[in-house]
């Protein structure tokens, strides 16, 4: 008996053209295996609408078109069911696609989806919100809010807004609570990761697993402008934990408390909550088409810019370390880098 698969494809999220995407999948998808079905979103939240209804419906599979956003609606409304996601990654940064190895060309994702195996991986949640790759509070949760707010898009806006806003960012005071007891940080930002990056290869917590029932919690501590380089190179190397500035430890389930309410993110989309946050892991709560080959870490843009900032940021801290008024003059000039990478 064929397995049914509903595509539910987001025609604005990413820069690919989605009508290739269409013919892909209706070219490549394998008949003899699968009855199949193609839907386009047509509002925000209509993906996890249309994910619910392939539940109710009774399909095997449904596969994500699009970026992190689209992923995260059509997850949510599968998780503790036996329908499984799938994904063909279409945005920019891909997080959960990057982290299962999930080839970023569509017609080498389809075979993914076509070879059907599937696992139970483990989700969390951030005040009751599913989340799959990561979530946080902090630094990325209010370049996040702006990001989402801006006009600009893509991973160049994303950079120049982290760059310039990286300047004025006071840290603030949160109380983490878990199994193990209470520990009070002054931090830059706190990240709960489900996965091992953000996306675009950003590597948050680069011994996550989506299997083990934990995630990994990364506190960042303030540092000095001086240290922003190599805390940089260190998060696309995936070497973050080896900072003196990173605070690393594993737990099911922690509170954080802070002085106010503020913005959060979940998988990179920011929303304003109070001052508790609470945030759960849940073991091997939805199913996933995974790829069952193992494939070798391949190098990114921003892996690329990273080689290459070694070089380019020593010259540049020594300026700093003479001149303090050089700060802005530097991040113009890391933006540039990064555009004729």
């Amino acid at each position: 008996m064929k397995r049914s698969i509903l595509f539910i494809v987001n025609p604005i999220s990413g820069t690919r053209d989605k009508g290739a995407v269409q013919k892909d999948i209706e070219t490549l998808t394998d008949a003899s295996q699968f009855d199949y079905r193609i839907a386009f979103t047509e509002y925000a939240g209509h993906a996890s609408v249309l994910a619910r209804e392939a539940v109710e419906n009774g399909f095997d599979i449904v596969v994500a078109v699009g970026g992190d956003g689209t992923v995260n609606e059509v997850a949510r409304s599968l998780v503790h069911t036996p329908t499984a996601l799938g994904i063909i990654p279409c945005g920019s940064g891909n997080g959960l696609a990057r982290h299962l190895q999930i080839p970023l060309d569509a017609r080498k994702a389809m075979q993914i989806i076509n070879r059907a195996t599937i696992s139970s991986l483990d989700y969390g949640t951030i005040n009751a919100m599913p989340f799959f790759c990561t979530c946080g509070v902090g630094f990325d949760a209010f370049v996040s809010l702006k990001f989402a707010t801006g006009k600009k898009r893509g991973l160049l806006s994303y950079i120049e807004n982290t760059l310039r806003e990286g300047l004025s960012y006071k840290p603030e005071t949160y109380t983490i609570e878990d199994e193990e007891g209470t520990v009070k940080y002054d931090a830059f930002l706190i990240a709960c990761a489900n996965a091992s990056q953000y996306g675009n290869n950003a590597y948050i917590a680069p011994n996550a697993s989506m299997e083990d029932g934990l995630m990994d919690v990364t506190v960042m501590e303030p540092f000095s402008a001086i240290e922003a380089p190599q805390l940089a190179i260190q998060l696309f190397n995936r070497t973050i934990d080896h900072n003196s500035h990173i605070k690393t430890f594993r737990s099911k389930k922690i509170r954080i408390t802070r002085q106010g309410d503020g913005a959060v993110h979940c998988d990179g989309d920011p929303f304003v909550t109070g001052n508790i946050i609470e945030v759960e892991i849940v073991n091997k709560g939805f199913n996933v088409v995974v790829n069952p080959d193992t494939h070798t870490h391949r190098e990114s843009l921003l892996q690329i810019f990273a080689d290459h900032f070694n070089e380019f940021s020593a010259r540049q801290q020594d300026l700093l370390r003479r001149n303090s008024s050089n700060i802005k003059e530097l991040n113009k000039a890391w933006l540039e880098k990064i555009k004729k990478l």
